[in-house]
C-alpha cells in the first residue's frame, strides 16, 4: 500500500461495469447491487429503476467478477400479494446477500407510502426466490446479515432513522423473522466525513482481527450530500462492540461517473467479495445512483485503515 495515498482502493480501469444501457429492459438507472459467489460464478443482484420510478431486481453473472452478463427478465418485482404488496408499492431497493449454510438470504428495503422497512427473501440457486417476511418497522433500511450465528443467534446491522439521527444498530434473532435485543453500535461523528448519517454496506466479513464492515457515511454540504465509504471493525464474539473505525474514507466520489448522475457525489456499496487466495476484496458500488462500479483493495489495508488511530467511543 502507498501510505501517502488517501484512498486504499483501486478503481477498475473500465468502470462503470454496468450502465442502464446494458439492462435488457427499459429503465432509468441501475445501481446498488447485492453480491455473492455461487459455485464458479460471481452474482450481482441489481437494483434497477423502471421508467415510472419504482425499483426491482435483475440478475447478472460473471466468471471473473468484472465482465457481467445480465439475464433477460427481472428475478424480483414489487410483490402483488399481501402482506408484501402493501409495503412494496413504491419498489424494492438495495439488496444485500448473505450465505448461511446452503441458503442465500437477501435483506432488502421494501418501500411504500408508509416509509422504508426491511424485507427478507431467500434463494438456493439464484433461479427461484422466495420472500420470507417483513422484519422491521419503518423507518429502517441499510441492513446486513452476519454470515453465521453468534452465541446461538442470528445477527444483523441495520439503520433505523429517528428524530435524533441515522446511526447503525445491531439486533438479534432466533429465527430470522423476530428481532430484538437492539442497541446502537456506531454513531455519526460531528465534523467528520460521516457526520450526517451512516449505514451498513456489505455483509460483515470475518477476519482474525474482527468483523470488517465496509459502511457508507454522509456529510451534508452547502451543495448537497456527499456519500463516501469507510471501514469499521467489531469484536468477533461480541459484535456490538466496535474496535476500529476509519478516520478518513477509503473511497470518495472523484471520477465523473461518481460525481454526475441522478444523485451526484455518491459511492454506495451493498456487497463485496473476499478472494481468499489473494486476500483481495472486490467492492461493488453504485455511483451517483446511475451505474455500477467495482474497486479492489487488500483486506489488510482495509483493516489497518479502521485500526489506525482509533479511539474508543
Amino acid at each position: 500500500m502507498d501510505k501517502g495515498r488517501q484512498e486504499l482502493v483501486k478503481r477498475y480501469r473500465e468502470n462503470p461495469i454496468i450502465r442502464h444501457d446494458d439492462i435488457p429492459v427499459p429503465c432509468n438507472t441501475v445501481f446498488n447491487a447485492g453480491t455473492a459467489r455461487h459455485k464458479d460464478e460471481y452474482i450481482l443482484l441489481l437494483r434497477v429503476e423502471a421508467l415510472e420510478g419504482k425499483s426491482f431486481f435483475m440478475l447478472a453473472r460473471s466468471r471473473d467478477g468484472f465482465g457481467f452478463n445480465i439475464e433477460e427478465v427481472p428475478v424480483m418485482k414489487p410483490a402483488q400479494d399481501r402482506p408484501f404488496s402493501i409495503y412494496e408499492k413504491r419498489g424494492i431497493e438495495d439488496p444485500r446477500i448473505t450465505k448461511i449454510d446452503d441458503t442465500y438470504y437477501i435483506l432488502y428495503t421494501a418501500y411504500s407510502r408508509h416509509g422504508p422497512r426491511l424485507g427478507l427473501a431467500k434463494t438456493m440457486d439464484f433461479k427461484t426466490f422466495e420472500r420470507i417476511a417483513l422484519i422491521s418497522q419503518p423507518e429502517n433500511k441499510d441492513a446486513v446479515l452476519f454470515p453465521r450465528k453468534i452465541k446461538g443467534r442470528f445477527v444483523r446491522f441495520d439503520r433505523p432513522s429517528t428524530p435524533g439521527g441515522a446511526d447503525m444498530w445491531i439486533s438479534y434473532s432466533e429465527d430470522l423473522v423476530h428481532w430484538g435485543d437492539s442497541k446502537i453500535v456506531m454513531e455519526t461523528r460531528p465534523g467528520f466525513w460521516d457526520s450526517r448519517k451512516i449505514g451498513a454496506g456489505v455483509p460483515p466479513i470475518e477476519t482474525d482481527k474482527g468483523w470488517l464492515e465496509i459502511y457508507h457515511g454522509v456529510k451534508q454540504t452547502s451543495g448537497g450530500n456527499i456519500y463516501r465509504l469507510g471501514c469499521a471493525i467489531f469484536d468477533l464474539d461480541d459484535p456490538s462492540r466496535i474496535i476500529g473505525r476509519s478516520k478518513i474514507p477509503v473511497l470518495t466520489p472523484k471520477e465523473y461517473y461518481e460525481r454526475t448522475g441522478d444523485v451526484p457525489n455518491v459511492v454506495f456499496t451493498c456487497g463485496a467479495i473476499l478472494e481468499p487466495e489473494t486476500e483481495e476484496v472486490k467492492i461493488y458500488y453504485g455511483a451517483s445512483d446511475t451505474c455500477i462500479c467495482v474497486a479492489t483493495a487488500k483486506i489488510e489495508d482495509l483493516l489497518e485503515s479502521a485500526i489506525s488511530g482509533f479511539e474508543e467511543p
